[in-house]
């Protein structure tokens, strides 16, 4: 069902990538940004801040055609190269003992309008503008749209076998994690991964919403722009990294609240009564163990809240969303919050569930109460992206994150 295509891809030169691969700009701390930009010549981050070299800040439109710019001249020194042929290339992540193993190719924007390539949470048309033009002026995909598949028995063998060779590139980036890259040029191993995506059903979108939008934005203009457009070109499709749903790892977000709606705790709790049996954990976090059940820090304690029976029943998809219930039940009638997605009052956190960085900002005086839940369940996110369904924002941290500058598509 879904296109899936091997690209003739842009990558380091494997004795620099290393050097090359960067994290995402914005996910570095200024101060740690600026001392990778000064120290490493090779970093991708200077193709992404074109302006560092001469002393000034771009931004707006003139800094899309300088990155472009920076990005030719990254390739003409060497520092990445162009491959001849095309191909897909497997890509494994290593943290500790987990291994994210997957696939980089090229998707369809068309099975993107189609619903072929499904989503579960919305996105700013005024960021899907901006990045579309930054698109149309760059002319790459230099971090992947992370997708992932259904099981399925032949592709894991495929990817079992292929990874057994010795990989094409490999090195360890300074969070520990280990990458290696495995061009896949057979044209017999190409054709089969091909057909058999072909039959495996939709794609699911883990991370990456925006760009996925962008990228099919920027595919329509071009089309429109194209009296002999064919469907063909490279601009409509985008880089994505595939992955089996079961490698994903999901962990929840902590919500964090900057006041209880001008309640006192006491009031606060006693609302929270009307709805959930809410018992005192003591000082120290604990673990979740069911849906619908929430993890609260509020005045120095953990709180265990568990719905009570009878209670309000939200039904369809989203009421198997536990950031769905606790917004329904919680956040909008008790403490006044109605729009998630542009609300001051509103902080986010994540940890792996541990709840301590939650607690560590309710201590500092940054927040006054604070809601950890159970992971979301790969299941639950395909149900509400089938539906055609949005899940509240922040409501699953994704992993793996995956790095800028390990692989490009060139439109």
């Amino acid at each position: 069902m879904a296109i899936v295509l091997p690209f003739k891809a842009v990558r380091p030169a494997a004795q620099l990538a290393s050097r090359v691969v960067s994290r995402s700009y914005e996910s570095y701390p200024p101060e740690r940004r600026m001392e990778i930009l000064r120290q490493e010549p090779c970093s991708f981050l200077h193709v992404i801040d074109p302006g560092f070299r001469l002393g000034k800040k771009l931004s707006g439109p003139e800094r899309p055609p300088m990155i472009r710019e920076r990005y030719r001249e990254f390739i003409s020194d060497g520092i990445l190269v162009r491959d001849a042929q095309p191909g897909y290339y497997l890509y494994r992540q290593t943290q500790g003992d987990h291994k994210f193993l997957g696939i980089l190719c090229a998707t369809s924007t068309e099975d993107y309008r189609m619903g072929i390539i499904r989503r579960h949470e919305h996105t700013l048309a005024r960021r899907e503008w901006l990045f579309a033009r930054y698109l149309e002026a760059v002319r790459f995909n230099a971090e992947p749209v992370l997708m992932m598949y259904p099981e399925h028995a032949e592709v894991a063998e495929i990817l079992e076998l292929e990874s057994g060779r010795e990989p094409e590139c490999q090195f360890v980036t300074d969070d520990g994690y280990e990458h290696a890259v495995w061009p896949i040029r057979q044209g017999s191993t190409q054709r089969r991964l091909r057909e058999l995506f072909a039959q495996i059903g939709p794609l699911y979108i883990a991370d990456g919403h925006h760009r996925s939008a962008s990228s099919n934005l920027m595919a329509l203009k071009a089309a429109a722009a194209n009296p002999e457009h064919s469907g063909k070109e490279a601009y409509n499709f985008f880089m994505s990294l595939l992955l089996p749903e079961s490698a994903i790892r999901i962990a929840p977000y902590q919500w964090m609240l900057s006041d209880l709606n001008q309640l006192s705790v006491n009031d606060f709790l006693l609302r929270l009564e009307q709805e959930y049996t809410v018992t005192d954990k003591g000082k120290r976090p604990w673990r979740i163990g069911k849906p619908h059940q929430f993890a609260m820090y509020l005045g120095h304690h953990f709180y265990a809240l568990e719905r009570k029976e009878g209670g309000k029943v939200f039904p369809g998809p989203l009421g198997q969303l536990d950031s769905h219930v606790l917004f329904e039940t919680i956040l909008k009638p008790v403490l006044g919050i109605s729009n998630l997605r542009r609300n001051r009052r509103m902080g986010y956190c994540h940890d792996s569930g541990k709840q301590e960085l939650m607690k560590e900002q309710i201590d500092a005086g940054k927040y006054a109460v604070g809601f950890g839940m159970a992971p979301v369940t790969a299941g639950i996110i395909k149900a509400i992206a089938d539906s055609g369904l949005v899940m509240p924002p922040k409501s699953t941290y994704i992993e793996p994150k995956l790095r800028s500058g390990l692989c490009m598509y060139e439109f």
